[in-house]
């Protein structure tokens, strides 16, 4: 991503370049009208390629060959691999995971230790802990946040809810973690140092994690969970279904433990399945025997059960109907839906970028603004408008990044001011866009429409917010030497 392209086009004017936003705004907003949460399913991938068309007649008007745009497009497509990749082990690692008891357990012990009013709350110190320790918000959602969204839904708490924590704390933890892409390629873009930025950025970023614990305390103190009586009936109903025991844990223990000692997420997920699947095999015979429906557990109703489990959909019945839900997955095939609307982002984002507009749009927004507030400003306007356009929180990152270089060192300004607020918002507001390859993933991975947690990552919204707050206070804004 350091050596991206940003694509010129002085043929191309402002308005221009926004005309295919426009159109895909609206026709997404009047998309959701009519689909409702639905819209995921693959309408809305489809709007994704008509606002790549419009695009595309823009680009063509411009001068920009047909070829040039399916060039930028393929590098746009290329650059995903990795994240479908993950995508397909994270849907073959949540199958192995329920029939191997793993994700029940977690659930099971989780309902008894987690006290319900500060539920959400502890979510978040969860999974910024675990983020932190393996530099992966991705990682962290597809292991500890799919068991958190499990137990919160088995308390009685909105899925939404427990999503939007998982998500802020996921995030604070992959912002100020020095394992890291974006935390990497943040400071490479501006021009300064890992450890710089991040101390740098701790100063915008512990208050706004601060706020959103308190807020998370506030929402649980005031929420209505489900009763004791009821939580004792979902243990039964768990502990009759499943074997459940500490020891299911040395799965999610061992994949953690790789990816902490910087082992590929794709070869630490690969691991995780097949551990799962062969725990699956030593501790839960009688789950793989009700998924195969065989009487009888050999090689080949035991093989059967793994990759029905890994590929496609599978549930595992209980007593409790509550819990028949949660204890489904759907394995390889259920990223499918995902998967497509990253590729048609993609194209989308791909188009965009071939033919200036993601350039043309920054450079609009960096002439607006003359002083240092308005280059802050202008900067988080960036990074919002290509996580929107682009699709991709590398690029939301990239672009401004090299674009802006130049402007806050003409300002006296430190490069570490622009590499905290490309994070502060390039980096977590990629999630809050359900056509973005974040948000597509985590509402994917986490079975919850973008919609349902936009409202809950107070994390993610509030980060911009705090980063402009500092500017127009002029709070720790480190000027360069001299200036």
């Amino acid at each position: 991503m350091e050596e991206t392209k940003i694509n010129q086009n002085k043929e191309l004017n402002i308005w221009e370049a926004l005309l295919p936003v426009f159109v895909l705004v609206a026709l997404l907003a009047f998309n959701v009208y009519v689909y409702g949460d639905d819209a995921l399913s693959g309408s809305n991938q489809f709007i994704l390629l008509i606002g790549g068309a419009v695009a595309a007649m823009v680009g063509l008007r411009n001068k920009v060959s047909i070829d040039d745009m399916l060039e930028e497009v393929a590098n746009n497509v290329k650059s995903t691999a990795g994240a479908i990749l993950i995508l397909l082990f994270v849907g073959s690692l949540a199958g192995t995971w329920l029939i191997s008891g793993v994700i029940p357990s977690m659930i099971y012990y989780g309902l008894q230790i987690l006290n319900p009013t500060f539920f959400l709350a502890a979510s978040v110190i969860i999974c910024a802990v675990i983020s932190i320790a393996t530099g992966s918000s991705w990682t962290t959602s597809a292991t500890v946040g799919i068991a958190l969204v499990g137990i919160g839904d088995a308390l009685g708490i909105s899925a939404g809810m427990t999503a939007g924590a998982v998500i802020s704390g996921a995030y604070f933890g992959d912002k100020m973690s020095p394992l890291s892409d974006t935390t990497n390629l943040a400071p490479a873009m501006a021009g300064t140092d890992l450890f710089t930025h991040i101390r740098y950025m701790a100063l915008t970023t512990v208050p706004t994690v601060v706020i959103t614990l308190i807020i998370f305390t506030i929402i649980g103190l005031n929420l209505e969970t489900t009763s004791a009586p009821d939580t004792s009936n979902l243990l039964k109903a768990i502990e009759e279904s499943f074997y459940i025991s500490p020891v299911l844990f040395l799965v999610p223990a061992a994949v953690i433990f790789m990816i902490v000692r910087k082992t590929s997420p794709l070869v630490a997920l690969l691991f995780g399945t097949l551990l799962g699947a062969a725990f699956a095999v030593i501790f839960q015979p009688e789950v793989l025997l009700g998924i195969t429906g065989a009487s009888q557990l050999n090689f080949i109703t035991a093989y059967r059960g793994v990759m029905d489990a890994i590929t496609v959909d599978t549930a595992v019945e209980t007593s409790n109907e509550k819990l028949n839900d949660l204890f489904s997955s759907g394995g390889m095939y259920g990223m499918l839906g995902t998967i497509w609307l990253i590729l048609c982002a993609m194209v989308f984002g791909g188009i965009m970028d071939a033919i200036g507009a993601l350039s043309r749009i920054s450079g609009a927004l960096l002439k607006a603004f003359n002083s240092v507030f308005g280059l802050f400003a202008s900067t988080v306007a960036s990074c919002l408008a290509i996580n929107v356009t682009a699709s991709d929180q590398y690029l939301a990152i990239v672009v401004p990044g090299k674009m802006y270089a130049k402007a806050y060192k003409e300002k006296g300004l430190a490069p570490e001011n622009l590499s905290r607020t490309l994070e502060d918002s390039g980096t977590v507001t990629s999630v809050l866009v359900p056509w973005n390859t974040c948000g597509a993933y985590q509402s994917g991975v986490l079975g919850v429409d973008t919609t349902a947690y936009l409202g809950y990552a107070f994390f993610n919204y509030l980060s911009p917010f705090m980063t402009l707050a500092y500017a127009a206070l002029n709070i720790k804004i480190k000027r360069l030497a001299g200036k």
